[in-house]
This record gives structure tokens, C-alpha cells and sequence, in this order.
């Protein structure tokens, strides 16, 4: 057995990665795959270069900022789509909204809530910026910000519990966009592409079980997550992982372009997408 490592974080779009650890998905393809939960996205990319992990499942756009290191890093798999969510506390109409709770800049959270903004015009709003996606939670939860930008499961959550209601996804205004994705860095493709593409398929039977089991995997995710296990399992079925939508690559440079025009970023990376490892799958036939 090969061991590998994992640096996950806690939400709908990591659940492929529990089952294909937990329900041994990577076992079966020869792997003896181990997972740590960090608390936040932005420092998963250095985790990476430095080798401290193997993969992880982060947000594409951390992924592409990380072409011009030294050590790039290459997206190899879809997971999380369309995955952002903008909730409002329910007692206020949208024209009452005065502090939004967003997570550091980069993540797709961040994007989209800066999509919202510019979309309904809340020019004036009380931008609240928290190191963590965990922390914009709270602040919401806290009563603190009267809208937050946050993923599955903890928007269906603070929907079903009657705190909150669901304005927008990323979906309605980046049609397709990919969230989290599967990731390594180039290198490792470099060195033993066979232990990539195992992976790969390991992770894409995973996703296709999280689907067609949703309470199953959200029991599974619960510890992990530290929700609910009906509440996760309503999000899976709103909001299923889809391993294509790295395919999208209009829409993903659409964002880049307004990552661009926010000025997130210099230029627009190009190649940090490796579709060959699912194009391999795809080509014998398998899920």
C-alpha cells in the first residue's frame, strides 16, 4: 500500500474526499490514504508546496493564483459546483442589508459575495472580512453581520433552522462555476503520473457514491463537519459535487477576468487545469 496524504477542510465539497478515504475508495487502488481537517482554505496552497500533503480539495481560484510559484500547483479533478451561497438573516428584506461577514479574499465565498454586492447594488455595504469561512459563520450565527457568504452545508442549515434564507448561489451568476477541486502540485504529475490517475479514479467513484447515497455520506460527514446529518444530506441533494465542472473553462475565465478587475490578481493564469487524468477515465468507459 502506497501512503498518501490529505489536507481537507470541512464542508459539502469535501465529501468525496471523507468517503474515498473513509469508505476505502483509495484502498481499493492500492493507497493507504490519510486526511487532516485544516481550518481554512488559503493556507492549504502552501501545505501543498512544501510537500507537507500530497492533495487536497480547495477552491480552483486559490489554485490558479499558484501558476507563477515556484512550486504550481494543478487542478486534476472536479468536486464542489456552483457552491457559494449568500444567506440574509429571514426578519430582513434585501434593501435593509447593512454588513455582510466575508471570508479573506481569493475563495470562491468572497467572489461571489462581491458579485452579490455589485449586482444589487449595495455599494454602502459594511464589508466584514474573517480570516476564515468559519469565522464569517459566526459572525452571521452572532448576529453580528445581517448577511454572510458561506457553502453547503451551513447555508441549508441556517435555512431549515429558520435563521436565514438562501438570496443567491454562484450559480446564478457563473453559470457551471467549479468550487473545489481536487488538486496536487505539477511536480507529483511529473514524477508518478499512474499514482495521480489512481487517485483520480478513486475520487470520481467516491463523488458518483456521495450522489447516489446523500444520507449515507452525510452520517458519514457529520463528525467531520460538525452538522446535522439530515441538514447535510438535504444540502447533497440541492447541491450534489459534480467532477465535470472543471470542464467549464468559460466560465472559470470569466471569473478570473473579474478577480482581475477587483484586482485579486495581475494577469490571467493559464494551464493549471489537467483534464487528462479524467479524460483517461472517461475513455475506458468508467464513472
Amino acid at each position: 500500500m502506497k501512503q498518501i496524504s490529505f489536507m481537507l477542510q470541512r464542508g459539502l465539497c469535501q465529501t468525496p474526499a471523507y468517503a474515498a478515504c473513509i469508505n476505502r475508495f483509495f484502498a481499493h487502488e492500492g493507497l493507504d490514504a490519510q486526511f487532516s481537517i485544516t481550518p481554512t482554505s488559503w493556507m492549504v496552497p502552501q501545505q501543498l508546496t512544501s510537500g507537507s500533503c500530497d492533495f487536497s480539495v480547495l477552491p480552483w481560484t486559490r489554485v490558479a493564483v499558484c501558476e507563477a510559484c515556484e512550486a504550481p500547483l494543478r487542478v486534476v479533478c472536479g468536486s464542489g459546483f456552483e457552491e457559494a451561497v449568500l444567506v440574509v438573516r429571514t426578519e430582513l428584506q434585501n434593501d435593509r442589508v447593512r454588513s455582510i461577514a466575508l471570508p479573506r479574499i481569493g475563495g470562491i465565498k468572497d467572489l461571489t459575495a462581491m458579485a452579490l454586492i455589485d449586482n444589487m447594488g449595495w455599494k454602502r455595504l459594511e464589508q466584514l472580512h474573517f480570516p476564515t469561512g468559519d469565522g464569517a459563520i459566526i459572525a452571521f450565527f452572532g448576529g453580528v453581520a445581517d448577511a454572510a457568504s458561506m457553502d453547503e452545508p451551513y447555508a441549508t442549515m441556517f435555512e431549515q433552522m429558520g435563521l436565514g434564507r438562501i438570496v443567491k448561489r454562484t450559480g446564478d451568476f457563473w453559470k457551471g462555476a467549479p468550487g473545489c477541486s481536487l488538486a496536487c502540485r505539477a511536480d507529483l504529475i511529473e514524477k508518478d503520473p499512474d499514482l495521480v490517475q489512481k487517485v483520480v479514479r478513486a475520487y470520481i467513484k467516491a463523488a458518483s457514491w456521495v450522489q447516489k447515497n446523500p444520507e449515507e455520506a452525510a452520517v458519514m460527514a457529520a463528525p467531520i463537519i460538525g452538522v446535522k446529518a439530515s441538514y447535510t444530506a438535504a444540502a447533497i441533494r440541492a447541491n450534489p459535487p459534480r467532477i465535470d465542472g472543471i470542464r467549464n473553462k468559460e466560465t472559470m475565465n470569466t471569473i478570473l477576468e473579474y478577480m482581475k478587475s477587483l484586482g485579486y490578481i495581475d494577469y490571467l493564469p493559464e494551464g493549471f487545469v489537467d483534464l487528462s487524468f479524467m479524460d483517461s477515465i472517461a475513455s475506458d468507459g468508467n464513472p
